[in-house]
């Protein structure tokens, strides 16, 4: 196997998660972050990566190759390979990859673990091929959203052949969520947490308008092309769309368009006060409410309503369940949850957990009944659609 020195930063990591973990570990400290990675690694080559920090590419190379190696004979040490493979939201992906490393540090596995965890920023294209083959389909499979959990194409596919069982161990959800029935009646999925969507308002940009408390409020027709939704944030646009339509029908999608006004990255969102073009309120995760400064006009509004949540699920197959218990008892953990519920606002199923949510904030929730009642992927498409129409002036 050789290693083309030419080739892209972003490239190489991407092929060998050695070259990564020993990247960082000669003071690439960016590479943590999968975002600057594809951004910054994606316009250097390897060779000019480290010339900027003096290393010797010969030796860089020996040192790769050796870890390399090391890594092939240490996953042929046994004839079973359990897979992990998922996304992690983005504000917790380095804690809990963190953590999830030295927590396997001290395991003995009697199998060759293969694990593949991205941040949700990354997306989901790499990992939809391997869904459409049940042989390929990873032993462990964590993510946020509904679009491949439930299609009929991807994942949802699979439900009836039951080729999926929660081994979570969590018998009661945590009490934050006690009046919404968020555990899977027919014991296939595992849900570790939830990304909320909240509002973010500009008082300088209401214009004598009331705060709206609630998402009746904001579709109320005050806030016309007046509102970011987080159209980039696939999961949790596709959870709004999801719960406006079984809320409000394709009339409410049509509202939820005619507010539109930008699409920004929620990092964005929070200093948006600063920009020329202004929307008053902004739809984004929990999560980045936390980055608006004191004395700016931002302020959080949790709907009275609830917060529409995105889950966050844990699928681990039936068949490898024996192998699989233990890494699913630690993404299931209470540690595990406190680095979803306090490092990234997004409150955990975990009955041990505080999420630090006042108890009388609300969610809202799909529903089981109306997930296996309808199919996700097809309702998700046929809502773009309505909400895209909109937008162009179609209807």
């Amino acid at each position: 196997m050789s290693v083309d020195l030419k080739d892209t930063l972003f490239n190489i990591t991407e092929k060998h998660k050695e070259a990564l973990d020993l990247l960082i570990s000669l003071g690439f400290d960016s590479l943590k972050d999968d975002n600057l990675r594809k951004m910054f690694g994606s316009s250097i080559s390897l060779e000019n990566a480290l010339k900027s920090k003096k290393i010797n590419p010969e030796a860089f190379l020996a040192k790769l190759m050796e870890r390399i190696e090391e890594n092939k004979r240490a996953q042929n040490k046994y004839k079973d390979t359990i897979k992990v493979t998922g996304v992690l939201p983005c504000p917790v992906k380095v804690p809990l990859l963190e953590t999830f490393e030295n927590w396997l540090a001290e395991q003995d596995f009697d199998f060759n673990l293969d694990y593949e965890l991205k941040a949700a920023s990354m997306g989901i294209d790499w990992i939809k091929d391997e869904m459409k083959n049940s042989e390929k389909i990873p032993d462990l499979f964590i993510s946020a959203g509904f679009d491949l959990f439930f299609g009929r194409n991807l994942l949802g596919k699979y439900k009836s052949d039951n080729l999926f069982e929660d081994i979570s161990g969590i018998e009661k959800y945590n009490d934050d969520f006690s009046e919404y029935d968020l555990k899977d009646p027919s014991g296939q999925y595992s849900m570790l947490g939830v990304v909320p969507a909240v509002f973010l308002v500009n008082r300088d940009e209401l214009k004598g308008r009331k705060i709206p408390e609630s998402w009746e409020e904001l579709l109320s027709g005050e806030f016309e092309n007046n509102v970011s939704l987080p159209i980039s944030d696939f999961d949790l646009f596709n959870a709004l769309l999801l719960n406006i339509y079984k809320l409000y029908g394709e009339e409410g999608i049509r509202k939820l368009a005619g507010i539109f006004q930008k699409n920004m990255h929620p990092s964005e969102m929070v200093k948006s006060h600063m920009k020329r073009e202004r929307p008053a309120i902004t739809i984004m995760p929990y999560f980045f409410t936390w980055m608006v400064r004191e004395g700016s006009p931002m302020v959080l509004v949790w709907p009275k309503d609830g917060a529409i949540i995105s889950p966050i699920f844990m699928l681990t197959k039936k068949e490898t369940k024996n192998k699989t218990k233990a890494l699913a008892d630690f993404f299931a953990s209470k540690e595990a949850g406190e680095i979803l519920s306090h490092k990234g606002k997004m409150p955990s199923v975990n009955p041990e957990v505080d999420n630090r949510i006042p108890k009388e904030n609300k969610y809202i929730w799909l529903g089981w009944d109306f997930i296996k009642g309808n199919d996700i992927s097809d309702l998700i498409k046929k809502c773009e659609n309505i909400f895209n129409e909109t937008l162009r002036g179609d209807e």
